[in-house]
């Protein structure tokens, strides 16, 4: 094992969001903190630096990981997704992202790129999630603004089916034709 001097800083390289990046960085750096201050990912938040909150949760290799738990040095070669990657190259957002809007998923948004993307893992594995598996994955998520029923809306709607979540509901079928009804 190669013995670094203290201050002495390595080169790690790795694929983030789908371009190949490098940058130095001492070993003891967590991957949360290289991604933000040495990639200029900020979007990766760090709330409390144990692994509780989930608001640094990024994709590892297109699994949910705790990237305050995660050494920099841990990500050499792999591939990270942050919640930059979701948005399409126009900058339109993605079903997950419309969905949180469209429920007001979010306040502040401090929690909200940590929930988008351990949701996105969770979805690509499971994308027809009961109420209670949805709640079960948010549970490893701290959000203080929402009360998470908006977030679980959200989430239901972005795994219907596209042409359950486009289908008129039965009431939007009917022609409104006054109080009278006729």
């Amino acid at each position: 094992m190669r013995q670094l001097k203290r201050g002495e800083r390595v080169r790690i390289a790795l694929t983030l969001n789908g371009r190949k990046l490098a940058a130095e960085a001492e070993p003891r750096t967590l991957l949360c903190d290289f991604l933000r201050h040495g990639l200029g990912a900020t979007g990766t938040h760090v709330g409390c630096e144990h692994g509780i909150c989930g608001a640094c949760t990024v994709l590892i290799d297109g699994v949910a990981t705790r990237s305050c738990l995660m050494l920099a040095v841990q990500a050499e070669g792999r591939e990270v997704r942050t919640v930059e990657s979701l948005s399409g190259p126009d900058g339109a957002l993605n079903p997950l992202q419309a969905a949180f809007r469209a429920n007001h998923a979010l306040q502040c948004g401090f929690c909200t790129p940590g929930i988008l993307m351990s949701f996105s893992d969770y979805l690509a594995r499971n994308p027809h999630p009961t109420s209670a598996e949805i709640r079960e994955v948010l549970s490893g998520h701290l959000c203080r603004c929402t009360g998470y029923a908006g977030i679980v809306k959200a989430v239901e709607e972005a795994a219907k089916p596209p042409a359950a979540a486009a289908a008129p509901s039965e009431a939007g079928d009917r022609p409104n034709r006054g109080a009278g009804g006729v």
